[in-house]
């Protein structure tokens, strides 16, 4: 830190050029996260200085959290729904999974069985909380193979996990299979939804995987993603609200005596950009959003099967995965452990977007050609 600050236009002028080094979100293809809703922007700076952290200072900002978990859980067919708005996807798998183990404090070597689609926030979960994770193999199209897991549950097994939304391939596992193993074996059954929960809602012909699946106790999503919130955002829905006791701490200098999230300091600022977000587009909103979504996801597969590439499965949602290959300088394209190329089309990845990808992706493969 220097002895003496700098006016407010050295500072700005400095942060913009650091920032002008940043990708532009157009040729960035491969995220989950996208350019916040205006709305969400501006609601963040009216709760700038709020913490959720401290509800007692700060009661309308907690209201806002429970308008947001109720919306949400209304949304996953169950407005009763308990639970907090978290970081992120990361921190609602960790604290969902704390909550099984709390619950089944009586196994001494306790393990959780995953999807070998399962997020990496699950092997961070394991470390801190000392739980072995047997991951389930895929089955068809890069979902779970049900009957492996089934196999791999024993009475050790504190919980299992299902996937809506897979962060590879955006495929979706048969989460009412999973939960039926999960009731036979008395253990505790978590859906991450932290992509999917804000997209399958809204899709033509969606899939079941939320609490109108018997068994269900837990989802995670993420309104910092196809929710449009700022980041981060996260949100842990709870089937019971009780289930959340097991996790308190005292707090005794804090106007409330008790906390059971993870962090202690929380923004309210992201929370109420969420809320305002959900508020504001209601489900005909994210309907048409998704709508263009899966729109422009549909294009993109045709211009990359015109080009060669083949898609690795049929897309879902607004996730779509090909055979390896290059792509043009300057786009952000990730790659999964198979190394399928991995497109993920949010909404700030327009149909211009998609053409100018595609046209580039042309120009490379007509170079190839001249080549050859």
């Amino acid at each position: 830190m220097e002895e003496r600050g700098c006016s407010r236009e050295e500072v700005i002028s400095f942060l913009s050029g650091v920032r002008a080094e940043d990708v532009h979100h157009d040729h960035i293809l491969s995220s989950m996260c996208t350019i916040p809703h205006p709305i969400a922007i501006a609601v963040q700076e009216m709760f700038s200085a709020t913490n959720l952290g401290d509800p007692g200072l700060f009661p309308g900002t907690m209201k806002v959290e429970d308008l947001l978990i109720r919306s949400l859980g209304d949304l996953m067919h169950l407005r009763s729904a308990g639970g907090y708005a978290t970081a992120g996807g990361t921190e609602s798998n960790l604290q969902a999974i704390r909550i099984a183990k709390k619950q089944r404090e009586d196994v001494k070597r306790p393990n959780i069985v995953v999807p070998a689609s399962a997020h990496f926030s699950f092997d961070k979960t394991c470390d801190m909380l000392g739980l072995e994770m047997r991951v389930v193999p895929y089955g068809r199209n890069y979902m779970v193979d049900t009957e492996r897991m089934a196999e791999m549950v024993d009475a050790n097994t504190i919980a299992v996990a299902a996937v809506a939304g897979t962060t590879e391939y955006g495929m979706v596992d048969d989460v009412p299979t999973i939960a039926k193993i999960a009731k036979e074996h008395d253990c505790f059954c978590h859906v991450d939804a932290a992509f999917g929960g804000l997209v399958i809602p809204f899709l033509e012909r969606p899939v079941p995987f939320d609490f109108a699946v018997e068994g269900v106790d837990s989802i995670s999503l993420d309104p910092h993603k196809m929710g449009l919130s700022t980041i981060p955002c996260g949100c842990l829905l709870l089937r019971e609200q009780e289930m959340l006791g097991c996790l308190n701490v005292d707090t005794p200098y804090l106007t409330v005596k008790k906390q059971c999230t993870l962090a202690g300091t929380r923004p309210g600022a992201d929370v109420a950009g969420a809320y305002a977000v959900i508020r504001h587009l209601g489900r005909e909103g994210f309907r048409s959003m998704v709508a263009g979504c899966m729109e422009n996801t549909r294009r993109l597969v045709a211009g990359m099967e015109a080009c060669g590439f083949s898609r690795v499965v049929d897309p879902v949602m607004n996730v779509a995965a090909f055979s390896a290959g290059d792509v043009p300088a300057g786009w952000k394209v990730s790659h999964t452990r198979d190394n399928h190329l991995r497109f993920v089309l949010m909404p700030h990845v327009t149909r211009d977007v998609v053409e100018r990808f595609l046209a580039d992706v042309a120009d490379g493969q007509d170079e190839i050609l001249k080549r050859e």
